[in-house]
Parts: C-alpha cells; sequence; structure tokens
C-alpha cells in the first residue's frame, strides 16, 4: 500500500475516532473504524478530484458528519413523542449528544451557513475536521486572525441557537 495513503488513512482513522468519542460513546452509533468506512464509501462515490489532501479531508469531514446526521435522524424518527432534551454548547464539546442534541446542533449549523457560510466552513473544519486554525487559515484561504474571529462569532451564534 502506498505510504501517502496510510497517513491519510491513519488520520481519518484517528479523525474518526475523535468525532466518536465526542459524540457517539455510549450512544447507539457506529464505532471509528464504521464511521470512517461509511464516509470513504461516501467520498469515493462522488469520485470528484480533490486540489490538495487538506481538500480531500475537508471532504471526508463533511461525509462523516453527513453519515452521523443520517444515522441520528433514524434514531430520532424511532422516539417520536419523546420530548427533546435542551442541547447546550460547551465549547462545541458536546460529549455524548443524543439524536436529538446532534439534530439540533446540526440545525444550528445549517443556520449559521445562511447567515455566514465561512463561519460555518470554520465549525466543520475545526470540529469535524479536526483541523487547526492555522489549518483551517489554509484550507479556506483567509487569515490565522480571520479564522480565530470567524470561530468566536460561529461560538455564539450556535450557543444562542442552542441556548
Amino acid at each position: 500500500m502506498d505510504d501517502g495513503f496510510d497517513d491519510l488513512y491513519a488520520h481519518l482513522r484517528s479523525l474518526a475516532r475523535r468525532i466518536h468519542g465526542e459524540r457517539g460513546h455510549g450512544q447507539q452509533t457506529l464505532d471509528p473504524t464504521a464511521l470512517l468506512h461509511e464516509a470513504w464509501a461516501k467520498v469515493s462515490a462522488g469520485g470528484g478530484a480533490y486540489a490538495s489532501r487538506g481538500h480531500f479531508v475537508a471532504v471526508a469531514a463533511r461525509a462523516m458528519r453527513q453519515v452521523l446526521i443520517d444515522r441520528a435522524r433514524a434514531r430520532s424518527s424511532q422516539k417520536r413523542g419523546v420530548d427533546p432534551a435542551r442541547t447546550t454548547l460547551a465549547g462545541l464539546a458536546d460529549d455524548g449528544l443524543d439524536a436529538e442534541g446532534f439534530l439540533a446542533m446540526d440545525q444550528a449549523l445549517e443556520d449559521l451557513r445562511e447567515v455566514d457560510p465561512v463561519a460555518a466552513d470554520v465549525v466543520l473544519l475545526r470540529v469535524y475536521g479536526g483541523a487547526s486554525v492555522p489549518e483551517v487559515a489554509e484550507q479556506l484561504g483567509v487569515s490565522a486572525s480571520t479564522v480565530d474571529r470567524t470561530w468566536r462569532f460561529a461560538r455564539a451564534f450556535l450557543t444562542d441557537r442552542l441556548g
């Protein structure tokens, strides 16, 4: 196997483990390997060309998010009539969100995208992509200070929506 592929796979697997740990442990969710493989299948099916490794990781992060959203929607539809608990946002850690909380978070992120698409991309890359501020800045073609400012705005926006 190609060393570049091995490195990329290891990075994505680490990302899937982090996402699973922050959002899924103890829940009826996919294990990190299954999350990665379902996301990989989505990315592969798209057949797109990727400008860089960072671009590919961003696409894979979006695919992981979509896999988790699809699973949360399926679980939520099975629980109709249950009173949804209030969803909170603590630095976007959201450890152990249930399906309703995860869907509320996703809706808040979509609301943010309508207001500020770049802020939504910053959240996606930081939370689902595991990217650092400099990595997000490079991926989006903006300065690190812009990413910091946008990250603060996005967290405040999402906190307000989820509060």
